[in-house]
């Protein structure tokens, strides 16, 4: 297993306490929730049952009926249960075989699709759990879930049977730069950094989808095989990775796609306006859900509160999918090798590395060397008045040591070069800054590009550090 290390300490804990533990694991679609428990815990796992999607009840308890089959090896297959009552008593019955003695895993996958309207599979789950699970210490429950606004209203602030009962959570993420590289290269991919950074920028690091990379195959080559061929895996994934996670999809949808127009984020009036929402507590779950499973991002303006948040789409993979795949007539083998030679490939390059960059701020703040010092990290954007001038940007490093690092994001494939033109414009940008905002901080100009920046005579005096791609990889 690459990386996730932080999540496999977790597991280490839950195997080794001398209590019963229920863990909830959350992360989306594809990132490798089920593929961590059951390679982490290998023989301790004795059962595991998936949900089904948009499944009835009696689907649900049959496929429940075929995952203790397989547990229990038996020929034939057990009785259905007319209930989720009798299901878990079944699975009492079946644990009490079980040496006493040896940690035990039981791992329901995709947990909200298990609770089907009026099932009472969440009542019975709870009852479950406080009057049997609990009292048996070498038991360990796991209960995954892609729908993590689910998982967290109704699991984790359950004000029911399952109040305050869940011992320990584990958020699980795309892989970083580092882990994607370390992915590949176990499966003897070797492509270089900008590969990598192209592959990243496409489809996020969800190991369901790297997993796609062959061996030979260029970035190119993988994004025309996943996205635009007639099969392509990633063809059609946008559909049915929102209607597998959220009721009412559509909503959801139009959030994104009018975040994906707007590289530089909208508020939240800004987002209700232009989706034709209406205020309230429906609208404010709509954002939730998709904060909490990832899909976007809520910034806080430099020197400003939540009330004035600003939210970007933050998907690699929703993002790519609605600049190039949605409503698109171009498609078929060689399409990607076009688009990439055209101005919608560098605007939609400058916003996904921007997108990458602010998710590996602690990568920056490393090689800045300021690891150790306590940052905030946020944007600023000025909207002028008449007769002034304007300017956005888009991370700045606000520091407990009276520095600031604003910082200049650029995607290139070659060493990026500051002209006369974009110097004045950086230069306006501090200026701007400094004279709005009236910081008595010290400003530190610096520019995180793919190959470095150029040194000639725009950039002495002018840039005071640099992050270049390699470096994103720590």
């Amino acid at each position: 297993m690459v990386g996730r290390d932080a999540e496999k300490k977790i597991l280490k804990e839950v195997l080794d306490s001398k209590e019963a533990e229920l863990l909830a694991v959350l992360g989306r679609r594809r990132v490798g929730k089920a593929f961590l428990i059951r390679n982490y815990y290998g023989k301790q796992l004795i059962f595991e049952c998936t949900g089904m999607h948009e499944a009835s009840l009696t689907e649900q308890l049959s496929n429940f009926s075929s995952a203790l089959q397989q547990a229990m090896q038996l020929q034939v297959p057990p009785a259905i249960p007319d209930s989720w009552m009798q299901a878990f008593t079944f699975l009492s019955n079946f644990l009490q075989t079980k040496p006493e003695k040896q940690p035990m895993v039981i791992l329901f996958d995709e947990f909200p699709w298990l609770h089907t309207a009026r099932s009472g599979f969440l009542a019975a789950f709870g009852h479950w759990w406080n009057t049997w699970a609990s009292r048996r210490p070498q038991l360990k429950v796991v209960i995954c879930g892609s729908a993590a606004s689910w998982m967290i209203e109704n699991v984790l602030h359950n004000r029911g049977g399952l109040h305050n009962r869940v011992s320990r959570t584990s958020r699980l993420l795309p892989f970083s730069l580092r882990e994607t590289e370390a992915y590949l290269v176990s499966r003897s991919i070797s492509l270089d950094h900008y590969q990598i950074l192209q592959l990243y920028m496409a489809m996020g690091g969800i190991p369901q989808y790297l997993k796609q990379v062959g061996k030979g195959e260029s970035a190119n080559q993988v994004i025309d095989k996943l996205f635009f061929e007639k099969d392509g895996m990633l063809k059609t994934e946008f559909d049915v990775l929102y209607r597998s996670l959220f009721n009412n999809a559509s909503h959801h949808e139009s959030i994104v796609r009018q975040l994906a127009k707007k590289a530089k984020g909208m508020s939240r009036a800004e987002v209700i306006e232009a989706c034709g929402l209406t205020t309230g507590g429906t609208t404010t779950r709509l954002f939730e859900e998709l904060e909490q499973s990832g899909f976007i991002s809520q910034y806080i303006p430099y020197e400003k509160t939540s009330r004035d948040a600003i939210y970007k789409l933050s998907d690699e993979y929703s993002l790519f999918y609605l600049k190039f795949i949605d409503r698109a007539r171009a498609t078929g083998t060689g399409t990607w090798h076009k688009l990439a030679q055209g101005q919608s490939y560098n605007s939609w390059g400058g916003y996904a590395f921007e997108a990458i960059c602010q998710k590996h701020i602690q990568q920056i703040k490393e090689v800045l060397g300021i690891s150790g010092v306590y940052t905030e990290a946020s944007g600023w954007r000025y909207a002028p008045k008449t007769g002034e001038t304007g300017t956005q940007i888009d991370l700045l490093l606000d520091r407990q040591d009276r520095c600031i690092n604003l910082c200049e994001m650029k995607f290139s494939g070659q060493e990026f070069v500051i002209d006369k033109k974009y110097a004045s414009e950086l230069d306006n940008k501090v200026n701007v800054f400094k004279e709005q905002t009236e910081t008595k901080k010290t400003i530190f100009l610096t520019m995180i590009t793919t190959y470095g920046t150029k040194q000639n005579i725009y950039y002495t005096g002018r840039i005071i550090s640099e992050v270049k791609m390699e470096d994103l990889f720590r």
